[in-house]
């Protein structure tokens, strides 16, 4: 896991560590210094430590005008053990909602597990950003996470879909990633409503 970077291609466009508005402004990383663990195992030194023991984040973009980020995450998604959703609601969500993001896309490639509880901060997340037009999408989850993530109902809160998975995100500019994504859970509420 140690030589897994979180997405660096895009760091031209945005970097959180440089945005005043971001949750991980001023954040300085060693690049050869190896501390922060999943496990047993090290994690690259870019991750950005959240709270959790098991889940990291990298917030790869944002876009104030579109009012939307979107997150990358590595680990294990702990809720039931660990309460990771309240660290990432509380130490990294907050702060992005305060500054009118109101569209989540979390990249969940390097997410290896999913273990859910009680869903009260996908619920007050959804609560925070509703009213706004936003949403939560779940992208590129692993088969077993995704069965994971509906047998735990955050679904009601949380875009996860078969169409949201296996998307080629790394290719393509950023807005086009959020076009991608927005369009996806707009076709899918017209197909519910019909």
């Amino acid at each position: 896991m140690h030589d897994i970077e979180p997405y660096y291609k895009w760091r031209a466009y945005y970097s959180s560590e440089s945005d005043k508005k971001s949750p991980f402004y001023g954040r300085q990383y060693d690049e050869f210094k190896f501390t922060q663990k999943v496990y047993n195992y090290f994690i690259h030194p870019q991750w950005d430590n959240i709270g959790s023991s098991t889940l990291y984040a990298k917030c790869i973009y944002a876009d104030y005008e579109e009012s939307y980020a979107i997150i990358e995450l590595i680990g294990e998604w702990n809720d039931c053990l660990h309460n990771d959703i309240m660290y990432l609601k509380r130490e990294v969500v907050d702060s992005m909602i305060a500054h009118d993001i109101h569209k989540y896309i979390l990249v969940c490639d390097n997410v290896l597990n999913f273990h859910g509880s009680d869903n009260s901060y996908y619920e007050e997340w959804w609560d925070d950003i509703k009213d706004e037009g936003g949403w939560i999408s779940i992208i590129n989850a692993l088969d077993h996470v995704q069965d994971e993530m509906e047998k735990s109902r955050i679904q009601y809160y949380c875009n996860i879909d078969e169409s949201l998975n296996d998307l080629n995100w790394r290719k393509k500019h950023p807005r086009d990633t959020y076009q991608e994504v927005q369009s996806i859970i707009q076709s899918n509420i017209k197909q519910l409503s019909h």
